[in-house]
C-alpha cells in the first residue's frame, strides 16, 4: 500500500499495541549533522531527533518518519535496521512491556505550507520557520505515532542562531549559548553564533498538535487576569510586518474570548500560555496548536480593509481560542470525528462573539451571509456526505475539510442548541470538558454528557443531522379568507430524492410588514418544531397575510427557504428595506440560491442586488451579494446576453461609487467591484486614471494593496503590460509584491504570458502561496479564446498528478488543490468538455481527493450550462410586466402558496421567473469579498463561488 497514507484500521490496530507516554525531541537548525560536520545542502535539510517512552504488547507496528534519510534509529539500546525505512514508516517488532525509542532523521524544510516551512523574506532577507501539521505532518519534523489517539507529553529542545526568537507549545527555559569552545565551536555554518531552547513538557496531547515557530519573529507580551488566574499571552510576527501588527486589538479580542470561554466551559485554560504567531505562506486561516496557535499573515493588515476584515479575523482568533478546549484538551479518537472538532470550533466562535458584540446578532448575520452559503453548496454537490464523515484513511480525510465539515456541522450544533436550549447545552459540554480532559474521545461521549444535562433522547436527532447528506427545502403552505386573512397555514419539507429523510426542525417563522410607510419590520414571530414533510401552524390561523412571510426567520435551522409569491415580490424589489439584517441575511440566501437553481434568472438577481445593496448595512452582506452578481453574469448567463449585464454591472457601481459615503467601507468595495467588473473601454479608463492618481476618489487613498488590485485588473484588461507590473514591484519589495506581480502577470491575455504562468503553476519548486495568486488569477473573463487549449492541457497535468509523476508525488496537499480547483476552466466547460472529462475519468485511475475534486468542479459547470439554458429560453418568452415566480428543482416547492409539488416544473420544463425589475438601480449598494474569501471577483481570479479560505485549519 502507500505508506505514507494511514488506515483507520491500521491505527486502531496500533492504538490497542502502543501506549504512547513521552516525546523527547531536539531539533538543530543550525546546519550541521549529528557529527558536527555541515549539511550537504543545510538550506534544505536539518535534522532531528526523537526519542519515544512508551509500553506495549508484543507485536509489530511501525513509528512514522517522512524524511530524506533515517541515520540512526534504537530501540531499547539496540540498533534498528534503518534498510527497512521505506520513505515513511520504519517497522517495530516489540515485546511486551516498556520501550524507549530514538530515531535521528535527516528532515527536509518544506515550501508547501506543510511540516516545516521555511521562508526568506525579500523585503530584508531575515529567515522565518514555522510548522504545520495537521493532518499528519509531525512526521515531516520528528518520528513520532502519527495518530490522534496516541497523545504524550511532548518536551522540544531547539538549536538554533542565538539571536532568534524560539516558541513551542510550552514555555522554555532562557537560551543557552554554545560556548565558542565548545566541540562544535558554537557557530552554525552559516557562521553564526547559536543557542539551545529547552522547552517544558506539555501536558498529554496529540501529535499534530505540537508546534515549533523560530526565526528573526518580532513579539510582543501581554496578559490575560481572569478568575482562574493569570495567562501570559504574545504576539509573533515578521519584522518587515511590525507597522501592522495591531497588537492592542487582537490582543483584546484573545481577552475578550478567555472570559467568554472560561466562563462557559467551565474548565479553565489548559495549556499555561497562549502564543499566536503570524506567519507567511500559511495554507489556511490558522492552526490550533495547542497554546501555540499560528495564523496566516494575510490577517495583518498592510492597506485599508473594510470591517468585514477585522471581524474574520476576530472569528478566526476565537475559532482556534475555541479548539484549545474541543480538540486539544479532549481530542477524537480518529478523524471520524474531525467535522465535531471543527464544527464546534465554528459555532463557539460566533458563540462567543455574540456574547460581547455590541450587536449580539451581528456574528449570526455573518455566519449566514458567508459561512451557511458555503455549506449549501457544498452539501447539494454529488461528492456531499454526511456531517459525520466515514474517514477510511488519511486520503479520506483530505477530502473533507469542506463545507459540510465545517459550517453544516456548526449549523447543526447551532440547531442543537435551539432543541435541548442553551443552559443545558452548555451544562453538557461541561461535563463533557470534566469528564475527557486530556484524553480521546468519540461523538457519542459529547452525546453523552448532552443527554444528560437536558434529559433528552438525542439519537434521533443526531442520526438525522448528523448521519443523512443533503439539506431540506422549507415552504410556507397557506389559503387566505377575502379579508386576507390566514385560514391554514404549514410548512412543507422537501427533501433530496436521493436522501429522502425529514430532518427535525427547530425554526421560527417571521411575519413582516411596512410600517407607517418606513421600515419593514416584524410584527409576529412564533417558534415551531417541524418533524416530518407536513407540520400545521395553528397560531397563525386568523393572522392576516403579511408583506413577507420569512420560514427559518432568525435563521437558526439549516434549510433552503422558498417564499409564496407575495413575500417573494417584496424581497426581490424591497429586501434593503427590512430593518433586521439576520432577515435580510436568510432572503438575500434564498434569492442566490434560486439564482444557482436556475429559478431566478442573472439578470433579476442583479437588478435586485443593484437595487438594494446600497442600503445593506451588514459589511460581509455588501461585499458577498455584488460578488455573487458577478459570479451569475459570468457563469450564469449566456455569452450573448452576458456583455449587456456586464454594462448594467458597471453603471450600476458607478453610481454607487458616485453616492457612497466618502471614506466608508462601502465606498471601498464599490470601487473594488468596479474594477474587477470593467470591461468596456470606458470602464478601464476609469480605473486608469485611479491608478495613476488622475481623477481621486473623494475620501479614498489609492494604497498598496489596492494599488496591485487596480493594477492587476488593467493587466488583464490589456491596458498595461509587465513593464508596469515590475515597475509596481520595485515599489512593494515585499512577498505581498511579489505574489501580486505573479497574478497580475498571470492575468495578462498575452499567449507567451499566459504560458509562462501555467509553466509556474505547475512547476515543482514554487512557493505554495505564489502558486495560490498565479491559479487564481490564470482564467479571466473576456479571454476564453486565448485560454481554450489549457483545458486539455488542464487534463494532461491532472493525468501527471494521478500517476504521481513530474514530480507531483512530493508535491503537498495544497499544490495539488491549487491546481485541482482553481485551474479546472470553468470558464469554457461547455458540453464538449465536459464529455471529454467524462471519457478521462472512465479512461484514469485517480485518487479520492483528485476524483471528488473534478466532480465538484463538472456539477458546477452543469450547474451553470442548466442556468444557462433556462436564461435562453427565457430571453423571447417572458413578458414585461410579469409577477415574481420561481422555477423548481425536483420535488421542491414552487411559488409557497400551495401548490402540490408535482404541480411544479421541474428543470428543463416551461415555467415563468421573475420579470420587469429595473436595470442598472443607482446611488444603492456595496461590494466584493475581502482577501482573505476564494471567491473575492476583486483581486483574484473570477470563479464559481465555493469557500472562503480562513475555514481554517
Amino acid at each position: 500500500m502507500y505508506s505514507e497514507n494511514i488506515t483507520r484500521e491500521e491505527a486502531r490496530a496500533r492504538a490497542e499495541l502502543v501506549r504512547t507516554d513521552a516525546y523527547r525531541v531536539l531539533v538543530d537548525l543550525t546546519g550541521r549533522a549529528p557529527d558536527g560536520s555541515g549539511l550537504a545542502d543545510p538550506e534544505a535539510t536539518f535534522v532531528s531527533r526523537s526519542t519515544v517512552s512508551f509500553s506495549s504488547g508484543a507485536g509489530e507496528t511501525w513509528i512514522d518518519l517522512i524524511a530524506e534519510q533515517v541515520l540512526e534509529a534504537t530501540l531499547d539500546g539496540q540498533p534498528l535496521d534503518t534498510g527497512a525505512y521505506d520513505g515513511a514508516r520504519l517497522p517495530l517488532i516489540l515485546g511486551e512491556g516498556t520501550h524507549e525509542l530514538t530515531v535521528v532523521g535527516l528532515c527536509r524544510y518544506s515550501h508547501t505550507g506543510e511540516g516545516l516551512h521555511r521562508f526568506l523574506d525579500p523585503a530584508d532577507q531575515h529567515l522565518y520557520l514555522y510548522t504545520q501539521f495537521e493532518v499528519a505532518d509531525a512526521r515531516r519534523m520528528y518520528a513520532n505515532f502519527e495518530q490522534p489517539s496516541l497523545k504524550a507529553t511532548f518536551q522540544l529542545s531547539v538549536v538554533a542562531p542565538q539571536n532568534w526568537t524560539v516558541i513551542s507549545n510550552a514555555p522554555s527555559t532562557d537560551p543557552v549559548v554554545v560556548p565558542e569552545d565548545d566541540a562544535l565551536h558554537g557557530w552554525d555554518v552559516w557562521g553564526q553564533p547559536y543557542a539551545r531552547w529547552d522547552f517544558a513538557p506539555t501536558v498529554r496531547i496529540s501529535t499534530y498538535l505540537t508546534a515549533l515557530v523560530a526565526g528573526n519573529y518580532h513579539r510582543v507580551h501581554d496578559t490575560y487576569s481572569g478568575p482562574n488566574g493569570d495567562i501570559p499571552l504574545s504576539l509573533l510576527c515578521r519584522e518587515s510586518m511590525v507597522p501592522h501588527l495591531d497588537a492592542d486589538r487582537i490582543f483584546a479580542t484573545t481577552k475578550q474570548g478567555f472570559a467568554v470561554f472560561e466562563a462557559a466551559f467551565g474548565t479553565p485554560y489548559p495549556f499555561g500560555t497562549y502564543d499566536q504567531s503570524f506567519v507567511p505562506e500559511f495554507n489556511a486561516g490558522a492552526m490550533e496548536n495547542a497554546g501555540c496557535v499560528t495564523h496566516r499573515d494575510d490577517y495583518l493588515f498592510r492597506s485599508r480593509v473594510t470591517a468585514a476584515a477585522y471581524e474574520n479575523r476576530d472569528n478566526t482568533i476565537l475559532h482556534e481560542m475555541a479548539h484549545m478546549w474541543f480538540g486539544d484538551l479532549v481530542t477524537m479518537s480518529w478523524w471520524d470525528d474531525l467535522w465535531l472538532n471543527e464544527s464546534f470550533a465554528e459555532w463557539a466562535s460566533h458563540f462567543a462573539m455574540a456574547e460581547y458584540h455590541e450587536h449580539p446578532e451581528q456574528p449570526w448575520v455573518t455566519f449566514a451571509n458567508q459561512r451557511k452559503t458555503w455549506a449549501y453548496r457544498q452539501d447539494q454537490l454529488p461528492t456531499t456526505h454526511p456531517i459525520a464523515a466515514d474517514m477510511v484513511d488519511l486520503l479520506a480525510v483530505e477530502s473533507n475539510f469542506d463545507g459540510i465539515t465545517y459550517a453544516k456541522g456548526a449549523s447543526a450544533l447551532r440547531q442543537l442548541v435551539a432543541y435541548v436550549g442553551r443552559d443545558n447545552f452548555l451544562a453538557g459540554v461541561r461535563r463533557y470538558f470534566a469528564d475527557h480532559a486530556y484524553g480521546n474521545t468519540t461523538l457519542q461521549d459529547l452525546f453523552d454528557a448532552l443527554e444528560v444535562a437536558s434529559g433528552r433522547d438525542l439519537s434521533g436527532w443526531a442520526a438525522q443531522w448528523l448521519q443523512i447528506p443533503g439539506v431540506s427545502t422549507l415552504a410556507a403552505d397557506f389559503d387566505c379568507d377575502a379579508e386576507g386573512r390566514f385560514t391554514r397555514f404549514a410548512v412543507r419539507q422537501y427533501v433530496p430524492q436521493a436522501y429522502p429523510v425529514p430532518r427535525m426542525h427547530r425554526m421560527a417563522i417571521g411575519l413582516y410588514n411596512r410600517v407607517d410607510d418606513h421600515a419593514i419590520t416584524r410584527t409576529s414571530r412564533v417558534e415551531i418544531d417541524i418533524d416530518g414533510e407536513v407540520v400545521d401552524v395553528v397560531e397563525l390561523v386568523g393572522a392576516q397575510r403579511p408583506d413577507l412571510v420569512l420560514l427559518n426567520d432568525d435563521d437558526l435551522t439549516y434549510a433552503k427557504v422558498r417564499l409564496d409569491g407575495q413575500s417573494l415580490a417584496t424581497v426581490v424589489h424591497h429586501v434593503g428595506e427590512i430593518d433586521s439584517a439576520l432577515a435580510r441575511a436568510v432572503c438575500w440566501g434564498a434569492a442566490w440560491d434560486m439564482t444557482r437553481d436556475g429559478e431566478m434568472l442573472a439578470a433579476d438577481y442583479l437588478s435586485m442586488v443593484l437595487g438594494a445593496v446600497g442600503r445593506e448595512t451588514d459589511p460581509t452582506a455588501v461585499q458577498r451579494t455584488l460578488g455573487q452578481a458577478l459570479t451569475a453574469i459570468t457563469f450564469y448567463t449566456p455569452a450573448e446576453q452576458r456583455p449587456r449585464l456586464t454594462r448594467d454591472l458597471e453603471v450600476g457601481l458607478a453610481h454607487l461609487v458616485a453616492g457612497a459615503e466618502r471614506g466608508s467601507d462601502p465606498q471601498l468595495t464599490f470601487v473594488r467591484t468596479l474594477a474587477a467588473s470593467a470591461t468596456s473601454d470606458a470602464a478601464a479608463e476609469v480605473v486608469r486614471a485611479w491608478f495613476a492618481g488622475e481623477e481621486p476618489v473623494p475620501g479614498l487613498e489609492i494604497d498598496t494593496d489596492l494599488r496591485w488590485h487596480l493594477l492587476t485588473q488593467l493587466a488583464r484588461l490589456g491596458v498595461v503590460g509587465t513593464a508596469e507590473i515590475d515597475a509596481e514591484l520595485e515599489r512593494d519589495r515585499t512577498i505581498s509584491g511579489e505574489q501580486n506581480a505573479a497574478a497580475a502577470r498571470a492575468a495578462l491575455p498575452d499567449a507567451t504570458d499566459k504560458a509562462e504562468a501555467w509553466r509556474l503553476a505547475t512547476a515543482a519548486d514554487i512557493p505554495n502561496e505564489t502558486q495560490r495568486s498565479i491559479c487564481l488569477s490564470f482564467w479571466r473573463p473576456g479571454q476564453e479564446e486565448l485560454l481554450r487549449p489549457y483545458a486539455e492541457r488542464f487534463l494532461d497535468v491532472i493525468e501527471l498528478m494521478g500517476a504521481g509523476s513530474a514530480g507531483w508525488d512530493k508535491k503537498g496537499i495544497a499544490l495539488r488543490e491549487n491546481v485541482l480547483k482553481h485551474l479546472f476552466p470553468s470558464l469554457i466547460a461547455d458540453e464538449a468538455f465536459l464529455a471529454r472529462l467524462d471519457a478521462f475519468l472512465a479512461e484514469h485511475e485517480l485518487t479520492t481527493p483528485i476524483r471528488r475534486s473534478l466532480s465538484e468542479s463538472r456539477d458546477d459547470a452543469l450547474r451553470a450550462l442548466h442556468a444557462q439554458s433556462v436564461a435562453r429560453a427565457h430571453l423571447a418568452t417572458r413578458q414585461p410586466h410579469e409577477e415574481p415566480s420561481q422555477l423548481a428543482i425536483g420535488e421542491e416547492p414552487g411559488d409557497g402558496s400551495g401548490a402540490p409539488a408535482e404541480d411544479v416544473p421541474a428543470i428543463g420544463e416551461e415555467s415563468t421567473t421573475i420579470a420587469g425589475l429595473p436595470r442598472g438601480a443607482a446611488g444603492e449598494g456595496d461590494g466584493t469579498p475581502e482577501p482573505e474569501v476564494d471567491d473575492d471577483p476583486t483581486n483574484q481570479n473570477l470563479r464559481p463561488i465555493t469557500e472562503p479560505i480562513n475555514s481554517e485549519d
